[in-house]
């Protein structure tokens, strides 16, 4: 994987971000972000709806709809930002167990997010059971932003991560 991190930094887009990265990457960490607190919050809207407090005038798949375009779009808009920054630092990116780490829970999140937007959210299992799933799933989601967070800072993992320490 290092090799084909040190190979995409020398391609021209790459090259590109590298040198603007005064004001590329922010800019770029900064819709990324943008992009987490949308994600975020409409999950927590859905979730409060879930657990019964807030939103309890509508139903579960008027709250799904409501909120879901907007998780959805902002995850879209995460995964080109997401894109854009491995391209433009791909050495600090993806050499690190923080970044893996990462991505497989979004891999799996995403795929929950389709699935439960598609589900007959009236045949539901047991309400204890959604519960209890809206808050793992929660409580996922933070744990992406605190590994997105430690991808600057992969070294804390020791032995797991094969990124070197700054």
């Amino acid at each position: 994987m290092k090799q084909f991190a040190e190979w995409l930094s020398t391609t021209p887009p790459s090259v590109f971000i590298q040198d603007h990265n005064a004001w590329v990457i922010p800019t770029i960490q900064s819709i990324h972000i943008a992009g987490i607190g949308v994600v975020l919050g409409s999950a927590f809207f859905i979730y409060l709806r879930i657990l019964g407090w807030a939103g309890t005038d509508q139903t579960l798949r008027e709250t799904v709809n409501r909120y879901g375009p907007w998780l959805t779009g902002a995850l879209w808009v995460m995964l080109a930002t997401g894109i854009l920054m491995v391209i433009g630092e791909p050495v600090r990116e993806l050499v690190t167990f923080s970044f893996w780490a990462k991505m497989i829970l979004v891999a799996a999140m995403a795929a929950a997010a389709v699935r439960f937007q598609r589900a007959d959210l009236e045949g539901l299992p047991s309400r204890r059971l959604v519960r209890s799933l809206a808050i793992l799933t929660f409580l996922i989601w933070v744990c992406i932003i605190i590994l997105g967070r430690l991808i600057a800072y992969d070294h804390v993992w020791g032995s797991w991560s094969p990124a070197t320490k700054a």
